[in-house]
């Protein structure tokens, strides 16, 4: 897919773009990128949606933000703005995996005008995150976001195996070298780098918060049914984080498990995932 370019919240967003319709806006996670919806995005385009997959800021080809903001609520006003400049209407829905699916929280709760529904994938809302984070098992897991609030960050992040290791733990079995190719591309300059690595310093508060992004990232609950998704086997996030979703998701929203598969479910097992999207969307 080619990828094009649209500027939105001040930023030169590079995207792939399928299909005619009402949109369908997909954002990846750390460490991904925007390829990872290659096989959603043709499922979306035949069921008659616009399906557009942005590089999230920070990622090339996506410029990196001049004000160096990376916290939640930049990410929801991002979605928002490419929800606006890309034409999308009430019909528009938004789907997010793992960093992805914070603003579909979100962005949901604060612009529910732009959005008929909403998917979110492998990171549970999070009040529900928070209820299992600071367990033993998890904080292992998770060791990588405590690395990354350190000056040691961007020199472990760029070695060899490191990004590697990651899929490897996360999605246990899965041959992700295609995926770990385009993330190499997209964070192979230190600036791009240091821009993803951002979002976590900027989650633990390393980095204080701008006060721009106040009410976005503040924005919660909401009347958007969304649909989460978890992987019985992910090496990233407990499974059982999952359990208390539901009671932090809007009414008519459902919690569906990926039996046998990891973080990077929809790439694992696209066509089960895939229905299951697509079943929520048409429902």
């Amino acid at each position: 897919m080619e990828i094009r370019t649209v500027t939105a919240n001040g930023i030169d967003f590079g995207y792939l773009e399928m299909g005619e319709g009402p949109l369908a806006l997909c954002l990846h996670g750390f460490p991904d990128t925007a390829h990872t919806w290659r096989h959603l995005m043709p499922e979306l385009a035949a069921r008659g949606y616009r399906a557009v997959a942005p590089f999230m800021r920070g990622y090339a080809p996506t410029s990196i933000p001049e004000d160096g903001i990376y916290e939640a609520g930049a990410l929801v006003a991002d979605a928002c703005a490419l929800h606006e400049v890309l034409g999308g209407d009430g019909d528009a829905v938004l789907i997010g995996h793992d960093w992805g699916a914070f603003p579909v929280y979100s962005a949901t709760a604060f612009a529910p005008e732009r959005w008929r529904k909403g998917v979110a994938m492998a990171v549970p809302p999070p009040a529900a995150l928070l209820s299992g984070f600071f367990e033993y098992d998890q904080l292992k897991r998770s060791f990588y976001i405590f690395l990354f609030q350190t000056p040691l960050a961007e020199t472990a992040a760029a070695g060899e195996g490191f990004i590697e290791g990651l899929w490897r733990d996360w999605s246990p079995g899965h041959d992700a070298a295609e995926d770990i190719a385009h993330v190499r591309r997209s964070l192979g300059d230190p600036a791009n780098l240091a821009a993803a690595i951002g979002y976590y310093r900027a989650m633990l508060g390393t980095v204080p918060p701008s006060g721009r992004y106040a009410a976005e990232g503040a924005a919660s609950g909401g009347e958007v049914p969304i649909l989460y998704l978890h992987g019985e086997a992910d090496g990233c996030l407990d499974p059982g984080l999952a359990v208390t979703a539901p009671a932090f998701l809007p009414p008519g929203s459902r919690l569906e498990r990926v039996p046998g598969a990891g973080h990077f479910f929809h790439l694992e097992r696209p066509k089960e995932v895939n229905e299951l999207i697509l079943h929520w969307l048409e429902q």
